[in-house]
């Protein structure tokens, strides 16, 4: 591996629950792309934790944390942000640990991350014909409600989870209530953030969805993951409604002047 000068500003984090051999690979390629690499083991008990850390002996670049039971994606990120903000680290990119997410566009991310620190990068899905056509259909949905939730600020995609955050907002935001421990966390932290006031950049990533035969593992469950997110969008409508009034505000002021 060519060594990849070690950033002190941003971080690499990625969630990991039974995701099989398929983590490694991607853990290997985000290595070749950046330093450091932070993995969360979300309670997994597929032996993958036991692998991680062996690789993580090897390469100062990469840091694993095993939890001791799942807790869910929101959790396990909660977890990694709080151990950056700690190392003094002041951005995370998140990617998940089953390769759907593409490892060569971490660079070109992180640049602009680098270049617009106040705001969040998010990846705007670039699909090809191995992603599920219910899956894609379905995030429109989801797509929808956020930007009524948002008031039209900008999140292309709700539910695509390679994206850079700037740590200390988000945690400000997850530590203020108890939800986006699960599924709900992409989405629910895209909205909050843009209540918050950081605003969304949107840059095109491709993506991957691997078959069983190819190691491809997803622990979405329609039925119970689209309560999940019907459940989030519901409190995210209220939160909505809550806030109207300071989201038209904030619009109307970053509307251009009036030329005559």
């Amino acid at each position: 591996m060519k060594p990849v000068a070690a950033s002190a500003s941003h971080l690499v984090l990625i969630p990991s629950y039974d995701t099989g051999a398929r983590v490694y690979a991607t853990v290997r390629d985000a290595r070749a792309q950046w330093c450091p690499v932070w993995v969360v083991v979300d309670g997994s008990s597929d032996g993958t934790a036991q692998g991680l850390l062996q690789m993580a002996q090897a390469d100062p670049g990469l840091r694993v944390w095993v939890l001791p039971h799942n807790q869910g994606k929101g959790a396990a990120v909660l977890h990694g942000l709080q151990q950056a903000q700690a190392a003094g680290f002041t951005h995370v990119l998140t990617m998940d640990a089953d390769g759907q997410h593409p490892a060569d566009c971490i660079p070109a991310f992180m640049q602009v991350s680098l270049a617009h620190a106040q705001q969040m990068v998010l990846g705007r899905p670039v699909f090809d014909a191995s992603a599920p056509l219910l899956r894609v259909r379905g995030r429109r949905i989801s797509n929808a409600w956020t930007n009524l939730e948002t008031l039209g600020a900008g999140v292309d995609d709700s539910l695509f989870g390679f994206r850079v955050y700037p740590v200390a907002p988000l945690l400000r935001v997850m530590q203020g209530q108890r939800w986006m421990r699960r599924m709900d966390f992409d989405t629910e932290a895209a909205v909050r953030l843009c209540w918050a006031g950081v605003k969304p950049l949107n840059l095109d990533a491709p993506v991957k969805y691997f078959t069983a035969a190819e190691g491809g593992v997803s622990h979405f469950r329609y039925g119970r993951d689209n309560l999940l997110l019907t459940w989030m969008h519901t409190r995210l409508v209220l939160g909505f409604v809550l806030r109207l009034p300071q989201l038209l505000w904030r619009r109307l002021m970053r509307r251009p002047p009036f030329q005559a």
